[in-house]
């Protein structure tokens, strides 16, 4: 079993994160630094998507409770493959509430920043593909972790804030 906390999980992706940019500034032998500001941005988007994904609200003594990987009991796959059956199966309406706005939210700057920082994302196909593709992946991801449920609706909900953020995006971008 293996136990990562907050603190170390977030350490290990900014030690990634630096390796891969240092490696690519080897490579090019400069920096572009307004990319670079661009690429901060999506470090801080998928540093919080990490946060708020893997490392929920619960906490033990008032700290985030650590991520748990425990490869030797392997359990049965927690997945929801039926759209809108667990949305609203949660104790109270706050909760429902919550879900369905932060798993919107969360994306929303994602579908912003997709296509400022890469030009073949140049149209709202192209970013929604893109930022469902990482949704995607999350949600995979979450098969690791005996807590985590793998769910349809979170694929659509992150989404579908992907899409608003591209149409902020474009609001903005028009009014320049």
């Amino acid at each position: 079993m293996i136990e990562i906390s907050l603190l170390s999980g977030e350490l290990v992706f900014t030690a990634l994160w630096l390796l891969c940019r240092g490696i690519l500034w080897l490579r090019r032998k400069k920096i572009v630094w307004k990319r670079e500001a661009v690429l901060l941005l999506m470090f801080v988007n998928l540093a919080v998507l990490i946060r708020f994904v893997f490392y929920p609200f619960f906490t033990v003594n008032g700290h985030v409770r650590p991520l748990i990987i425990n490869l030797s009991s392997i359990q049965p796959l927690r997945i929801n493959l039926i759209p809108f059956v667990l949305i609203l199966d949660y104790d109270n309406k706050r909760e429902a509430a919550i879900n369905i706005i932060g798993n919107t939210c969360m994306f929303i700057p994602t579908g912003i920043i997709l296509p400022i920082l890469y030009k073949r994302l140049d149209c709202f196909w192209k970013v929604l593909l893109a930022g469902a593709g990482l949704s995607f992946v999350i949600e995979m991801m979450q098969l690791l972790f005996p807590e985590s449920v793998s769910d349809i609706d979170d694929l659509i909900l992150n989404t579908a804030g992907v899409a608003i953020g591209y149409g902020i995006y474009k609001l903005v971008r028009r009014k320049a």
